[in-house]
């Protein structure tokens, strides 16, 4: 089972007492700072929670895996999450 966009809003509004339209607001705001902020190159880190990086990835040589010839991929830059401490607990337990 998975929580969709929809039902995180809906979550996050009864939790904290916003409407969902305000939730969704904030939702769109956290995406907002958090795809400026990588652009930039600034690491975000919600303390306990987990923190977002970008990365940079080295070009490598690759292969086209229809015809097996080699290509070569250029270097660009990832995205690294990492779970805190508070979602770490969380996950380990049944």
């Amino acid at each position: 089972m998975s929580l969709n966009k929809t039902d995180l809003i809906a979550k996050i509004a009864e939790k904290s007492g916003l409407t969902k339209t305000d939730a969704d607001k904030a939702i769109a705001a956290l995406q907002e700072v958090l795809v400026e902020s990588l652009s930039q190159g600034e690491a975000v880190k919600i303390t306990g929670l987990l923190s977002v990086e970008r990365t940079e990835r080295a070009a490598k040589k690759g292969r086209n895996p229809r015809t097996g010839e080699e290509i070569q991929i250029p270097a660009g830059f990832g995205v690294k999450i990492t779970a805190g401490t508070t979602l770490k607990k969380a996950v380990g337990k049944k």
